[in-house]
């Protein structure tokens, strides 16, 4: 393995999983201005679609490698968030423990009127404790090369 693969191997490295609560989906509820009474209200969200409380959708963005991640950075020399595409596959809810794994799903090259860029994608898988996948989500990052 080439020392650049070593590295990105390693800066892939999943954390230990992601305990989800309530009080977790509902901080993320005001921080967002969802108040929606499936995200939020135990007796509305058991009478729902869901049979309880669920999070929203986006918040599966915020579970990127695990509990610990929010200080490894991915991409050390720096670059542009190109966009962020999610599939829920099962609904996160309060409980669940998610596991993350994640790879470099795919990278291409544009050339723009500025130059040629750089775009990797990261798929970040988000698995719950029963060994179902809750969710996708593709990280889309720009980098000028230089």
């Amino acid at each position: 393995m080439k020392q650049d693969e070593t590295d990105l191997a390693r800066r892939f490295q999943p954390d230990a999983p992601v305990e989800v609560t309530a009080e977790k989906i509902a901080n993320y509820c005001a921080s967002v201005g969802d108040l929606n009474p499936l995200y939020l209200d135990p007796i509305a969200a058991q009478a729902g679609p869901y049979g309880g409380i669920i999070a929203p959708p986006w918040f599966a963005t915020l579970i990127r490698r695990g509990e610990g991640s929010a200080g490894q950075n991915l991409f050390p020399r720096g670059g542009l968030m190109a966009g962020i595409d999610l599939e829920l596959k099962t609904p996160i809810r309060p409980g669940d423990s998610i596991s993350v794994t994640t790879k470099v799903k795919e990278s291409y090259e544009k050339t723009g009127r500025t130059g040629t860029m750089t775009f990797t994608v990261i798929r970040s898988t988000l698995t719950n404790q029963n060994g179902e996948v809750a969710a996708y989500v593709d990280y889309r990052m720009m980098n000028r090369q230089r």
